[in-house]
């Protein structure tokens, strides 16, 4: 059979289609857009949940081969395939071009080791930027996850201490929510159904959501740790310490010991979407970049 063209479902969160394109992702394997960052977006409270039907989706036999899709917002596109489908790619970049802008706001992400659609891209006259992405990678059979946390603080999970108003308080604090002139948290009704469609759903091992608590009682440092046997390597998203309480070594203690926990379910590799000193000086390594391309 012919490879086919079809949209998204325009009905956002978990769905059948949902399923379908993470099964893609664990396929497909390491790539500039992981299986993790599919589950991270779809029920992020920042997704434009209008916009999800145009997402493209090319299928053969009824699984999805190849996919141009957003993350979050319209005007930044991703255009994966499977290895053997790598020819599709000028067509999904098209379809992304006409589709996933936002006004005049277009680009593409194109892994640096992608030469064939780097050539695609240039052909259709794009041209790179100096705006990157890079992955850092932990390699548990090179590098130790020993950590020590200062006297009153411990680790917990949400696991064991599910608490949906201090994973938001964290978040917000450790993005520097407040620092930036937001003001401070609050945990309203839409807030707290937010966090919780972010954090209950398929896919999601609430054992390997990290959180140091503080004398006080709080979280003072997060790490959201994604893993999926089948995909064979975790992922780590998102990290985030009170201001309060950086230079602790608590954020520190939060990544490794998920990672620990990761390495206990049999991953050898952990990635994160960083190039980050932070990560480096806990024992991440530079792993691979990609680069947003713009029409000239």
């Amino acid at each position: 059979m012919s490879v086919e063209f079809r949209n998204y479902t325009k009905q956002p969160g978990i769905t059948k289609d949902y399923h379908m394109v993470r099964d893609f992702f664990i396929k497909l394997g390491y790539a500039e857009f992981t299986y993790t960052r599919w589950d991270w977006m779809v029920t992020h409270g920042y997704l434009d949940k209008s916009a999800v039907s145009k997402i493209g989706i090319w299928e053969e036999n009824e699984d999805i081969v190849g996919i141009a899709t957003f993350d979050c917002q319209l005007g930044q596109a991703f255009c994966l395939a499977l290895p053997e489908y790598g020819y599709l790619k000028k067509e999904m970049l098209l379809y992304a071009t006409d589709n996933l802008s936002k006004g005049q706001q277009f680009g593409v992400i194109i892994s640096d080791n992608d030469y064939d659609f780097q050539d695609i891209a240039a052909e259709l006259g794009f041209v790179a930027t100096d705006k990157k992405e890079s992955d850092a990678i932990f390699y548990l059979d090179k590098t130790s996850t020993t950590y020590k946390l200062p006297e009153g603080f411990h680790v917990t999970s949400m696991q064991e201490t599910f608490d949906l108003y201090q994973y938001g308080r964290v978040l917000w604090k450790g993005f520097n929510h407040e620092l930036n002139g937001e003001g401070e948290f609050h945990f309203t009704k839409e807030e707290e159904q937010m966090k919780e469609t972010e954090i209950i759903r398929p896919n999601v091992d609430l054992s390997l959501k990290i959180a140091v608590i503080g004398p006080n009682g709080n979280f003072v440092a997060y790490c959201g740790m994604w893993y999926d046997p089948v995909a064979g390597f975790a992922v780590i998203e998102p990290v985030a310490t009170d201001p309060d309480y950086r230079k602790m070594g608590l954020g520190k203690a939060a990544v490794l010991e998920g990672i620990k926990r990761v390495g206990k379910l049999g991953a050898k590799k952990v990635l994160v979407g960083s190039s980050q000193q932070f990560y480096y000086s806990i024992g991440m390594r530079p792993f691979a970049t990609a680069t947003m391309w713009e029409k000239r």
